[in-house]
């Protein structure tokens, strides 16, 4: 199998590539805006290329079986700040994704996508439950993209693969709460802010299981577009990820200090859980409860920004 992983220098993408080789030939496609060749596995092709060039994703993308594409605004907020980020770095960049592997003709396409395309809910939610629409702009842009791989589906004849993620946690983390905690404690070993009230609760996976089940789908699932959630059956609150990261780092005794908004910011969501039955069914269950992947992430982590 020859692979093409679009955003294979960041974090999923460079974990997903370390198993992908064992496969076969591996191309990696990335603009490096956070991510980094010296976490590419050495066997991998590198072409330092930008998604919304096409010409060029276009040209690198000749003579594969496969497209994964994992490049996006890495974090949601940035919305905030820059409201044609997610609409660059997500719909469009899609978009040029797609019509790359159109050109290549690479039928295969796996997608990268979230448990945000299900809105403010804090019911289990399952593929089919689309009811709330997202309130990020990150998530808009992943709801586009799914609608976007559906159509080159039905249109061109692709085989689409959709995984909605948890909130994925683990070691070259290049986002997230974890990460936010321990480059806060860094800065200001006495104190840690956290955004919000603390009640937060989501779904966190960690990558290992991420990888594992993104290739659970590539290999077993006929249904096309194949929608899978992809995350544990429980959630954890952000209460304990700020207790567990202060425990682990070199500051134990710091202060926590909370917000008092159950939101963290303007688009997220306080409360998410996704339904894994349908994946269950496919026979692939994570390997680690949301807690138990939170504290190997804080483990890793923390080691990655107090040790290395």
């Amino acid at each position: 199998m020859k692979s093409f992983v679009i955003g294979g220098a960041g974090f999923i993408g460079s974990h997903l590539v370390d198993q992908l080789v064992l496969r076969g030939p591996v191309t990696v496609y990335d603009n490096l805006s956070v991510g980094r060749w010296d976490r590419v596995a050495l066997d991998a092709r590198r072409v330092l290329g930008d998604v919304l060039d096409l010409p060029r994703l276009t040209e690198a993308m000749h003579g594969h079986d496969v497209v994964f594409h994992l490049a996006a605004n890495p974090e949601a907020r940035w919305g905030l700040k820059e409201p044609r980020l997610d609409l660059h770095q997500g719909t469009i960049a899609t978009f040029n994704a797609l019509e790359a592997a159109r050109e290549t003709r690479t039928k295969k396409f796996v997608f990268a996508s979230s448990g945000t395309v299900y809105g403010n809910t804090s019911d289990p939610c399952r593929e089919t439950d689309l009811g709330s629409l997202p309130i990020s702009l990150y998530g808009a842009s992943k709801l586009a993209g799914e609608a976007l791989l559906a159509s080159y589906v039905e249109c061109f004849g692709l085989t689409g693969y959709i995984l909605r993620f948890g909130n994925v946690v683990g070691s070259r983390a290049t986002h997230g709460a974890i990460l936010d905690f321990c480059r806060g404690l860094r800065e200001h070993p006495d104190s840690l802010q956290v955004l919000g009230d603390g009640t937060q609760r989501k779904p966190y996976l960690h990558v290992s299981d991420c990888v594992a089940g993104i290739l659970h789908v590539l290999d077993r699932a006929s249904d096309n577009p194949a929608v899978y959630n992809l995350a544990p059956e429980d959630w954890t609150n952000v209460r304990y990820i700020a207790a567990r990261v202060v425990a682990t780092s070199p500051n134990p005794s710091a202060r926590i200090v909370y917000g008092s908004s159950p939101q963290g910011w303007r688009g997220d969501v306080p409360k998410s859980r996704l339904d894994p039955g349908k994946l269950a069914s496919l026979g692939f269950r994570v390997r680690h409860t949301s807690a138990d992947a939170v504290d190997r992430a804080v483990q890793e982590i923390v080691s990655e920004v107090f040790i290395t």
